[in-house]
């Protein structure tokens, strides 16, 4: 699947584009069209500046098409760092001595409910690999918990890769989305940052979407940790696993995340010669907008205020808020054993996370309708390409943020948060939606929830 030699070739033939070669491709882009690995490797090694900010409008005018102005909120949620795993990168790795600890049954539902306290619906479970204290039936027993003790409604899971009866147990308990990041598609480079680990196995941790695949699961979310090789060859590995899924499968990656290393316990980040800088991020991100129009574009609390909003309008559709990646992170006393994965650069609550892009005309959304619907896999990217999507999403994401507005925000943001909401139901152009959409705000409003298109 990943031809490191193919990868580097395409790279070095289009390592010095024309810029008659560049507006060709940025046509294309704008057209959505199916870019090759040459012109998505053109448009990484692009250098005159007006083309670069093509490059950013263009994926910005793709991301409004198909997302509007829509973000899907969401949290991750750390229940374990145990882990047999010595990634070198990583806070959580083996030979990092600290007191760790898996959370239990009382322990996970308080945490399930401090997040519904938040606000939140949506979030990312979290688990160390560590098949003795966090087996399969911990993990499962774990999602149940939270579906039976609160109103999260979808728990996506990144959990290592594994085999094709576990996945069946995770879908048969009704995940989400299963994430996992590949970390670095370079091969000599993975065996290097995984030294004598259960997660070094490169081949079977590459061909986990296809043994997820096999078990049922139809929605999965891929991921590298950018810094830890050429970010060039990053992108294009995730164009070519994403086309080999598709192929295979009939669909790809609802999915891609962005995560870029960040300084942990236990490494140093002089030692990672590819740490990209804020200029080169934007183009990763941009770029994967135009090479995959339809995937959503994850970006996580990794990265500082001013870069997130920037890259909101530019093709990132989902954010983390309020984040905690310490295990059991989510308490209101602080605790002086608190051991983070990796430190974090947006800090903000979940509230002014909210009031920030609602400022600036964004719709924050808890919207989990299509896994409820079972509108996943191939029938939410069908839905995707032809546009019907939207006349689905955007509705529903205003009616999860009136009700994010009404249960937590103060009188005042209520005000001005439900005018936001009414305001941009009044632009949706289906008036048979449209009326139903503000007859079910003001029955939100009047004390109803879950309603949903």
């Amino acid at each position: 699947m990943i031809d490191k030699n193919y990868i580097l070739d395409v790279l070095n033939k289009a390592s010095m584009p024309t810029h008659d070669e560049i507006e060709r491709v940025l046509k294309k882009s704008e057209n959505r069209e199916k870019l090759s690995h040459i012109e998505i490797a053109m448009l990484l090694n692009a250098s005159e500046d007006g083309q670069v900010q093509k490059i950013y409008n263009i994926a910005g005018k793709i991301k409004e098409e198909i997302y509007g102005s829509r973000v899907v909120i969401f949290a991750p949620l750390y229940i374990s760092n145990f882990c047999v795993n010595n990634c070198t990168y990583c806070g959580y790795r083996r030979d990092n001595i600290f007191s760790r600890k898996k959370l239990n049954t009382e322990e996970i539902k308080k945490q399930a409910i401090n997040l519904e306290k938040l606000g939140h619906k949506r979030i990312a479970l979290e688990v160390g690999e560590a098949p003795v204290e966090t087996p399969i039936e911990y993990v499962v027993d774990s999602i149940k918990t939270i579906y039976n003790n609160s109103s999260i409604r979808r728990i996506n899971v990144n959990i290592a890769a594994t085999t094709v009866e576990e996945y069946k147990l995770l879908h048969e308990v009704g995940i989400g989305t299963y994430i996992l990041f590949q970390e670095t598609y370079d091969r000599e480079r993975f065996e290097t940052v995984h030294p004598k680990s259960l997660k070094g196995d490169y081949d079977y941790h590459l061909h986990a979407f296809d043994r997820a695949f096999e078990a049922g699961i139809d929605d999965v979310g891929a991921g590298v940790l950018f810094g830890l090789a050429d970010y060039k060859f990053e992108v294009l590995s995730l164009i070519i696993h994403n086309e080999y899924l598709e192929e295979k499968y009939g669909v790809g990656f609802h999915t891609i995340s962005v995560p870029r290393l960040k300084k942990a316990d236990g490494m140093k980040l002089e030692d990672y010669p590819h740490i990209i800088d804020d200029e080169q991020f934007k183009r990763v991100v941009t770029v994967l907008r135009l090479a995959v129009p339809y995937v959503g574009l994850i970006l996580s609390t990794r990265e500082t205020k001013d870069i997130r909003e920037e890259l909101i309008k530019h093709g990132v559709s989902q954010i983390s808020a309020g984040s905690k990646t310490d295990v059991g992170g989510y308490h209101e006393e602080v605790l002086e054993d608190e051991h983070d994965q990796f430190e974090l650069s947006d800090e903000r609550s979940v509230m002014e996370v909210n009031m920030d892009l609602i400022a600036k005309g964004f719709i924050p959304s808890y919207c989990t309708a299509c896994y409820r619907k079972g509108r996943t896999g191939d029938r939410f990217m069908s839905l995707a390409k032809n546009g019907t999507i939207g006349l689905i999403c955007e509705p529903n994401a205003l009616m999860t943020l009136t009700e994010y507005i009404m249960d937590y925000g103060d009188s005042s943001f209520k005000e001005s948060g439900v005018q936001f909401v009414l305001e941009h139901a009044e632009k949706i152009k289906n008036q048979k939606i449209k009326d139903k959409l503000i007859e079910n705000i003001n029955r939100i409003i009047n004390g109803e929830r879950d309603l949903f298109f």
